[in-house]
């Protein structure tokens, strides 16, 4: 059969919330591509922090253009599922948001290491310009949700004008400023939707989350395999390096198996009141995995002298594998029907996690890593059972 064709204009309706075979179309997974580049410069300038023992100094920017970078992606993702019409000029304002990303990215090294962040606010305003343009479109086309769609525009617009003069009045993010904006922001959606709801698709939001967690796990490989290359090139190879390799391999398939464990679209559709904490709360899961990337860059290398202690070392490994269980716990709990983990495995899973670092001057870094990747392996092995099960004993049928 031949291939459709674009529509050079169709009208830009809300989609239905039960859109049988809803799954991400491939001009989403081509933006998603665009923040590969984005996230692996900012887990890089993260690596680069702690391998100086800067470590302090690097968690705050980072997290500061992660949101960049996580808010952009969360607002196209979300209109994407109620409004995209995939013609050409969805398709164009999507490109200009790629190019956004792009921008982002190319700036993070100054935003890093000079505290200039110039060129991550350009970014960061050509992506939400871009989607203002496309709210506009949404409040000119779709009649019923004019208010909702001029809401958003509205508000996206408020805060872009919030971030330039925030960037021309301090010279860059101050963090009560940036705290104030990261409210404002996220208040735009609460806001908007109050008067008549979008028509997002739950199926495809959380294969679209999915998707977003599948390349922060890529960018963790990517991540320690630089490691690796480093230390090879210093000839450092060693026993040492094969441990926390193996054991970093291991700790990226837990995290991968427990957040594919229970998958959240029918919850979502059962629970859509819930999707605020659902989605938002992934910040912090995602960030959590892009740091946890640049912890294993520097693992692996802890065979060379570096000027940071294995201590700090071991907790930016540690650190971010029990936030990102403890958090994934947390935004699934108010959207699952019945709970298969016992919050008590969690919160004892991270405090074994918070205190094995303490230990990484007797025991090694390696085995830090090790203990890390069990921890999180049990975790993500129990969190499989049926309810009132235990591993390895199948629940009988009633």
């Amino acid at each position: 059969m031949p291939a459709e064709r674009t529509p050079l204009r169709a009208r830009m309706t809300a989609r239905a919330v039960d859109e049988p075979h809803r799954t991400a179309s491939p001009l989403e997974l081509l933006f998603d591509l665009t923040l590969v580049v984005a996230v692996a410069a900012a887990t890089a300038e993260l690596a680069h922090s702690i391998e100086d023992g800067h470590l302090a100094d690097g968690v705050v920017p980072f997290l500061e253009v992660f949101f960049a970078i996580w808010w952009a992606w969360m607002n196209f993702t979300w209109f994407a599922s109620s409004y995209a019409t995939d013609d050409v000029a969805y398709r164009l304002l999507t490109m200009v948001q790629m190019g956004g990303v792009l921008v982002i990215a190319a700036g993070i090294p100054e935003a890093a290491k000079h505290s200039d962040f110039r060129w991550v606010a350009l970014g960061y305003v050509i992506m939400r310009l871009a989607l203002v343009a496309q709210w506009l479109r949404a409040a000119a086309e779709d009649p019923t949700r004019r208010r909702t769609a001029l809401r958003y525009a509205i508000g996206i617009a408020v805060a872009q004008v919030g971030w330039v003069l925030s960037l021309v009045l301090t010279g860059g993010p101050n963090p009560p400023v940036f705290l104030v904006l990261v409210v404002l922001e996220l208040s735009v959606p609460l806001w908007a939707e109050r008067t008549y709801p979008t028509n997002w698709h739950p199926h495809h939001i959380a294969e679209r989350y999915g998707l977003f967690t599948l390349i922060l796990l890529g960018e963790s490989v990517l991540a320690a395999t630089r490691g690796v290359q480093n230390a090879l090139a210093a000839g450092e190879f060693s026993g040492s390096l094969l441990v926390v390799a193996g054991a970093g391999l291991v700790l990226l398939f837990a995290l991968w198996w427990f957040y594919f464990q229970h998958p959240a679209g029918e919850c979502l559709s059962q629970r859509r009141n819930q999707s605020y904490r659902w989605g938002y709360g992934h910040y912090g899961v995602f960030a959590s995995l892009a740091a946890l990337g640049a912890g294993l860059e520097v693992a692996v290398q802890t065979g060379h002298e570096m000027e940071v202690s294995p201590v700090t070392v071991g907790y930016s490994v540690s650190v971010p594998a029990a936030a990102f269980i403890v958090l994934l716990w947390a935004v699934h709990k108010p959207i699952e029907v019945d709970r298969v983990i016992h919050p008590a495995l969690i919160l004892c899973a991270g405090a074994v996690l918070a205190v094995v670092p303490l230990t990484a001057e007797q025991i090694g870094v390696p085995a830090v890593v090790v203990v890390t990747a069990a921890v999180c392996s049990l975790v993500a092995v129990v969190a499989g059972q049926p309810v009132g099960s235990s591993p390895g004993v199948t629940k009988p049928h009633s």
